[in-house]
C-alpha cells in the first residue's frame, strides 16, 4: 500500500468528515478506529434483548439534517434514510394539563401554545425563517459571517440566558417549560449564556430541517459515511488503536477526533509543554447517565398526544428544570432530573420485535458521578406515564464512568466533549482552534468549532486547514 498522505484518528462523524474532504480533494486517506466497529458518538448496538438495536450515544439528528457538508454527500445511495415523526418533541405535564407539543409546522405549533401563540411565531419563527443566513455563522468557526446584519439581529435576541428569554417572551408555564426543556439540550445552566440561543437554534431547526432518525438506528448515518469514504478510495481500518502519534506511518498530515484529554494520551511527547498545559485547562461539563429500555409494548402516556414524538421532555415546568440542570452543574444529582426521551421504534419498526419497543433516555448528572439515578429516571417516567415499569423486559444502564469506556472523548460522560459557555465556544480547545504547534497535526472532533452535534462540520474545517497548510 502507497503511504497515505493523511491519517485521520477515529471513525467518528467528524473524522469521517475530515477523511472524506480529503478524499474528494484526491488525497489518500487512512482512517484508525480504535473499536470493533466504527461510529463514535453515532452507533448503535443490541444493549438488552436479541433484535433490539439501541443507540449507543446520540440518537435524534436536527443537525445532521441540516449539515451544509453533510447535505452535498450521497449518503441516501449508502444507505441512510432518515424518519420523520408526526412530532417532533413533547413536553408533558402533571395533571389535566395538556403536553406541548412541537410540529414540524411551525404556526401548528404555535396554535397549540394558547396564549403564547403570537409570542412562540415571533421569537422561534425569526430564527428559522433566518435560518438560510444563519447557518453559515451557527455551524461554523467564529468569524465575519456572510450576513452579518442577519446574525447581529439573532445575537440580539440569543446572547442571553434560557430562563430570562423564556420569562420574557412568554407568558404561559407551557411555553416557558417547552423552551427550557430545549436549551438544556446545551448541557449548561439555564441561568447562564448561551443557553438561550441554544434554545432558539435547536427549536427553529425542528421547524426547517426536523428532529428526525436515521432508519434503523445512528449506525446507519455512520455507515454511509464510511461506504461514501470507501468509494472515494478512502481507507476505514477498525480495532487499530493509536497509542502515540510518533507510532504511526508517516503522512503530511494527521486528524484527531478527539477531545483534549485524550488527544493528550497520545500526542504528549510530540506538542510543546505550553500547549500541553493549555489543553489540560479545557474544561468538561456535565455528564451524562444513560438507561436503555426493551419494551413489551408502547409506553403508556397519561396524555396520548405524546406518543406522536419522536423526542419527549421530562421535567415539569421551567423551574423545575433549571433545578434540575444547576444541580447536576454544580455537583449534585438532582431528586427529580430532566430527562431527555427518545421512543424509535414508533416511527422505525426495523429496531425492535414486531409489537416490542425500544426506548433511550439520559439525565444530566456532574461530570465523573457515580449516583444511581436509575430509580430517579424510572419514576419520572411513571409521573407522566403510570404503568410504564409493567412494560419493562429489560434495562441497559451507562453511568458517566461507562460511557467514557466506551468513548474515551466523553471525559467525565461529557456528551459535549468540553462546556458550551461563550469561552469555550470561541477558544474551542484553545484559539489555535483545529491546529496544533506542531505542523501537519491537527484536532477535529466536537472539541473545535463549532462544536457538539453530529453535523461534521468540526472535521470538515479542520480538513481545510489541511489542505491550505500542508496538502496543497
Amino acid at each position: 500500500m502507497a503511504a497515505p498522505d493523511a491519517i485521520v484518528i477515529g471513525a467518528g462523524p467528524n473524522g469521517l468528515a475530515a477523511a472524506i474532504v480529503l478524499a474528494r480533494a484526491g488525497r489518500k486517506v487512512v482512517v484508525y478506529e480504535a473499536q470493533d466497529t466504527i461510529g463514535g458518538g453515532c452507533r448503535s448496538d443490541s444493549l438488552t434483548l436479541p433484535g433490539f438495536v439501541h443507540d449507543v450515544c446520540s440518537a435524534v439528528h436536527p443537525m445532521g439534517v441540516a449539515s451544509p457538508f453533510f447535505r452535498t454527500l450521497p449518503l441516501s445511495d449508502h444507505g441512510l434514510a432518515w424518519v420523520e415523526p408526526p412530532a417532533m418533541l413533547a413536553h408533558p405535564f402533571d395533571g389535566d394539563v395538556r403536553a406541548a407539543i412541537i410540529e414540524r409546522s411551525l404556526p401548528q405549533t404555535a396554535l397549540g401554545l394558547d396564549i403564547d401563540d403570537r409570542a412562540y411565531g415571533r421569537l422561534i419563527g425569526r430564527v428559522a425563517d433566518a435560518w438560510p443566513s444563519l447557518e453559515d455563522a451557527v455551524l461554523a468557526p467564529p468569524g465575519i459571517p456572510r450576513h452579518p446584519f442577519a446574525v447581529a439581529r439573532f445575537g440580539l435576541t440569543a446572547l442571553q440566558s434560557a430562563e430570562r428569554l423564556a420569562s420574557r417572551c412568554f407568558s404561559g408555564e407551557r411555553a416557558r417549560a417547552l423552551f427550557g426543556g430545549i436549551a438544556a439540550h446545551g448541557m449548561l445552566p439555564l441561568n447562564q449564556v448561551p443557553s438561550g440561543a441554544i434554545g432558539l437554534v435547536l427549536a427553529a431547526l425542528a421547524h426547517t430541517a426536523g428532529w428526525l432518525i436515521p432508519r434503523g438506528g445512528a449506525q446507519k448515518l455512520a455507515d454511509a459515511l464510511a461506504s461514501y469514504l470507501r468509494s472515494l478510495g478512502g481507507e476505514v481500518l477498525t480495532s487499530a488503536a493509536v497509542n502515540g502519534i510518533e507510532e504511526l506511518p508517516p503522512a503530511k498530515a494527521i486528524l484527531c477526533d478527539l477531545s483534549p484529554r485524550p488527544f493528550l494520551r497520545i500526542a504528549h511527547r510530540v506538542v510543546p509543554d505550553w500547549f500541553k498545559r493549555k489543553l489540560e485547562r479545557y474544561r468538561y461539563g456535565m455528564g451524562a447517565y444513560k438507561v436503555d429500555w426493551a419494551l413489551d409494548g408502547e409506553i403508556p402516556w397519561r396524555d396520548k398526544s405524546v406518543a406522536r414524538a419522536g423526542t419527549v421532555h421530562l421535567g415539569g415546568t421551567l423551574q423545575e428544570i433549571a433545578a434540575s440542570e444547576t444541580d447536576a452543574w454544580s455537583g449534585h444529582a438532582s431528586k427529580r432530573p430532566f430527562v431527555l426521551l427518545v421512543q424509535p421504534t414508533m416511527f422505525d419498526h426495523t429496531r425492535a420485535p414486531q409489537g416490542k419497543h425500544t426506548l433511550w433516555t439520559y439525565c444530566h448528572v456532574p461530570n465523573g458521578s457515580t449516583a444511581d439515578m436509575l430509580p430517579r429516571i424510572e419514576s419520572q417516567i411513571e409521573r407522566f406515564a403510570p404503568g410504564f415499569r409493567e412494560r419493562v423486559l429489560a434495562r441497559h444502564v451507562m453511568t458517566p464512568a461507562d460511557l467514557e469506556r466506551r468513548n474515551p472523548n466523553l471525559a467525565g460522560g461529557d456528551l459535549a466533549m468540553g462546556v458550551t459557555d461563550l469561552r469555550q465556544m470561541i477558544a474551542r480547545p484553545t484559539w489555535r482552534w483545529y491546529r496544533t504547534p506542531r505542523r501537519g497535526l491537527y484536532i477535529c472532533s466536537a472539541s473545535t468549532p463549532p462544536g457538539v452535534g453530529v453535523h461534521g462540520m468540526c472535521g470538515y474545517f479542520a480538513a481545510q486547514c489541511a489542505l491550505r497548510d500542508v496538502l496543497s
